[in-house]
């Protein structure tokens, strides 16, 4: 194409005349510009085609970012790994060593922890009033408090603990912590019974070196009442302490072993049981369940049992007494010829009643029937309870049947032939002095 008359585009280069004017504003001369006779090539750029327009088009969201997943390195090889019996759990959360707060493979049943603050103050009971007899609080309260309550899986253990976390730290250390192995305890009537509960204090804590106080209290239906009181500091125990409960005071200095011994259970001993143990300002507890358990007696009435005809009702009550706790299930069953067990009918219950010493008793009273019960057998009243089955039996006999038996029969042949020599005998007896007196007369 044709840009001026004296200039000619050569595509990609193009030409000038030997001198050109050009006006570049009307306020300024005329450039002069002086060139070669050869003509000026210049070599410019192939142009490329103009871009195409752009276009703009909303971003899609960004996605969602992924779910925090949390893993556990594995140890140093200084450190041992957990043994196969305390694996991890699927969830990558490391279990615990103790066994009882490992749960069972596929359980759902799992141990509980729970943290609390804790704000440490004198003790409220006066057999703990001498560790803090001073009005003011150490300097070594001055910190972050926290209590630690642990329950195991089936009674295996309790533990609670008393942690010191220094201010603007993450990492606090124990300074009392109360064990006991034995959370659910179960005896019988007159039995020893252990209450097992442990305490350990840091020595190196400044509290420590104030003494220490243990309280055991007893708990049933909403009622309570102090069990024993010891003070460690002043080697004393607390008025009033319940007979037959002792410690071990010896092993409670060396080792804290704070265990409360039960000399003979009885039925009111069943009931919660709290191990308490006092620092200055610090208190930590557990819990012990203690179930008292003993089967009934039972007695069958009256016995032996008379001898019943076919269709007659006989009374028959039995009674069990001695038994703790409730509740107790009664029921009777008859043992035939073949001694195979055959339950009877509903039998009347009576209430139950509390005996003196805590146990109780019930009463059965069954209306037998004999007209089913063939020649009679054996009779057994049958007592379930928690401490386990106890059976009383007593024999019956039914007489009068009209299709004697074989036995019956060989008695009554028996009981005939006697009859028939006595007769007999008698009769010759007689018949032989008739004969003698007519000639005693002759004489």
């Amino acid at each position: 194409n044709s840009i001026h008359p004296s200039l000619t585009l050569l595509s990609p280069s193009f030409s000038l005349p030997p001198s050109l004017s050009l006006p570049l504003s009307p306020s300024l001369p005329p450039l002069n510009l002086s060139l070669p006779p050869s003509p000026l090539s210049l070599s410019l750029p192939s142009l490329s085609p103009s871009p195409p327009p752009l276009s703009l088009s909303p971003l899609p969201p960004p996605p969602p970012p992924p779910p925090l997943s949390l893993s556990l390195s594995p140890p140093p090889p200084s450190l041992s790994p957990l043994p196969p019996s305390s694996p991890l759990h699927p969830d990558g959360s490391a279990s615990l060593l103790h066994p009882s707060l490992h749960p069972p493979q596929g359980s759902l049943v799992k141990p509980q922890c729970e943290l609390h603050p804790f704000l440490p103050q004198p003790a409220d009971v006066q057999w703990a009033a001498s560790l803090t007899d001073s009005a003011l609080s150490p300097a070594h309260l001055q910190a972050d408090w926290l209590s630690a309550t642990i329950l195991g899986l089936d009674g295996g253990l309790a533990l609670s603990t008393v942690a010191r976390a220094a201010t603007a730290t993450i990492h606090p250390h124990v300074v009392l912590s109360v064990l006991t192995e034995t959370v659910s305890v179960r005896c019988g009537l007159g039995e020893p019974v252990l209450l097992d509960c442990r305490f350990w204090a840091d020595p190196s804590s400044p509290l420590s070196a104030g003494g220490f106080a243990v309280e055991w209290r007893y708990q049933f239906r909403g009622q309570g009442r102090l069990v024993l009181a010891y003070d460690g500091k002043t080697d004393r125990l607390a008025p009033g302490p319940q007979e037959g409960a002792a410690l071990d005071f010896a092993g409670l200095h060396a080792a804290g072993n704070a265990s409360l011994v039960l000399q003979e259970a009885e039925a009111r001993h069943s009931g919660t049981y709290v191990c308490a143990v006092h620092l200055p300002h610090l208190l930590a507890q557990v819990t012990v369940e203690l179930e008292v358990v003993e089967p009934p007696s039972l007695s069958i009435s009256p016995s032996p049992l008379p001898l019943a005809a076919p269709g007659q009702v006989l009374s028959v009550r039995c009674e069990a007494s001695g038994f703790t706790p409730l509740p107790l299930e009664l029921s009777w069953e008859f043992l035939g010829a073949d001694g195979a067990p055959a339950a009877l009918g509903e039998a009347s219950l009576s209430g139950h009643r509390e005996a003196w010493d805590g146990t109780y008793s019930q009463s059965s009273l069954l209306q037998l029937d004999t007209s089913a019960l063939g020649r009679g057998g054996g009779l057994v009243c049958v007592a379930r309870h928690r401490g386990g089955t106890r059976r009383s039996k007593v024999a019956l006999e039914v007489i009068g049947f009209s299709t004697p038996s074989i036995q019956d029969s060989m008695a009554m042949v028996g009981m005939a032939l006697l009859l028939y020599g006595i007769i007999t005998l008698a009769f010759r007896n007689f018949a032989g002095s008739d004969g003698v007196r007519p000639k005693e007369k002759d004489q």
